[in-house]
């Protein structure tokens, strides 16, 4: 499928926008219902052909009364995901009677696997369906998005004579439509753009920077990457292009395994959601996020060393808040942030709570192999005036030395 193509579904996707949420919302929430119910359709499709054999296996599971069945339901529908719910979106286009779609699209929701659950909740999607129902715009958004006008599913959709009227869409093509409607919305909302992604050749120069001077040196094997505060995913998937094509160019076969911690519930999700959408259900459990999980204060890989790490942290953002939880200057323990060096066992590396983006490399710096050949390799994003300030002793000043 060309880019045209592509291009084309992005824009019928932002036009059931317009057609369907004019009166209902301002434009700049149009992406609290148009990224959820892309990510939810592209996710039903997918799931079409397996449907029959995962309600064939939660009933034999609840007939046994098997309590932990996430894998099983996972085998049973082929994929890093599964509804158990009796209804695909195709089944709820028949609902003439608002309320009984509401409720029967309720329970579609809740039949999704746990993993989905986490990108609905973040996203905050289920805030959003009373409005739809009252409006009578959920089952127009429905008829939407199943219309055969339209194919985000795997499978091509035929004409009546067996020809073919719209190709499938494999994964990366769905990934590929995913991002674009996100950066339009980016876009709409131009005042927050900057707290969801870095812009691209930025992020592939940091690419490069992280991977070149070591590119003779990688070795067939797993690869793992971690972003600290990886927003969108963005970092991360282009380190994981970047790596795979330079092992290629030096005929070396790598994989990778990809980690990731954000703090923002919406940018959290569609991170999430994009991994899902493109196959890889390993990376998309691996990103833990959501306002809970502060990567300061609530490491959630805190027994893990990575091989390669990038980020573009947040900077001039206070972290007081963190600190508090963490116990105060005084009483911090974080074996990231209180070291031992240059015969100090209490080497405290706690920068001032107005701005914390040191230690995002901080973070890092505790992940860091120490006993491979290739070590581990940092690539991050600061501004000036968290790098070269801090008067002796402080955080700031402590990490410069012990890095140095």
């Amino acid at each position: 499928m060309g880019s045209n193509d592509l291009n084309w579904i992005a824009n019928y996707i932002w036009g059931i926008a317009d057609d369907v949420l004019r009166d209902l919302y301002v434009r700049g929430k149009y992406r609290d219902v148009i990224l959820p119910m892309t990510v939810l359709r592209r996710l039903d499709a997918v799931l079409e052909d397996s449907k029959q054999a995962v309600l064939e296996m939660k009933a034999a599971l609840d007939a046994a009364e098997v309590v932990e069945q996430d894998q099983a339901l996972r085998q049973a529908a082929g994929q890093a995901f599964y509804n158990t719910s009796p209804f695909t979106l195709r089944d709820l286009r028949a609902r003439a009677n608002p309320q009984q779609l509401t409720a029967d699209f309720q329970a579609y929701l809740d039949g999704f696997s746990p993993n989905v659950q986490d990108i609905l909740d973040n996203f905050e999607f289920r805030n959003q369906i009373p409005r739809l129902s009252r409006a009578d715009a959920l089952g127009t958004l429905i008829e939407k998005l199943t219309s055969p006008d339209i194919n985000l599913s795997p499978a091509p959709v035929l004409n009546t004579d067996g020809s073919v009227r719209h190709p499938g869409l494999d994964n990366h093509g769905m990934g590929s439509i995913f991002e674009e409607l996100v950066r339009r919305f980016n876009e709409e909302n131009n005042e927050e753009a900057g707290e969801h992604w870095t812009p691209r050749d930025a992020v592939t120069l940091m690419a490069r920077l992280l991977f070149l001077p070591v590119a003779d040196a990688i070795q067939s094997g797993t690869y793992l990457l971690y972003d600290g505060a990886c927003g969108t995913g963005g970092m991360l998937t282009v380190a994981e292009d970047t790596l795979q094509q330079l092992a290629a160019e030096y005929g070396k076969d790598v994989s990778t395994h990809l980690y990731g911690q954000e703090i923002n519930a919406e940018t959290y999700a569609i991170c999430k959601a994009d991994l899902l959408l493109k196959g890889e259900g390993e990376a998309a459990d691996n990103i833990v996020g959501g306002p809970e999980h502060s990567t300061l204060a609530n490491d959630a890989f805190p027994l893990r060393e990575f091989d390669f790490m990038l980020s573009n942290p947040p900077y001039g953002k206070s972290w007081k808040t963190d600190l508090e939880r963490m116990g105060g200057k005084s009483d911090m323990r974080d074996p990231r942030f209180v070291i031992e060096h240059a015969g100090d066992p209490e080497y405290s590396l706690v920068t001032r709570s107005s701005d914390g983006q040191m230690l995002f490399l901080a973070n890092k710096l505790s992940k860091m192999k120490q006993d491979t050949p290739l070590g581990s390799r940092i690539a991050e994003v600061h501004n000036g005036s968290s790098l070269f300030t801090g008067d002796a002793g402080q955080g700031e000043s402590n990490i410069r030395r012990w890095i140095i």
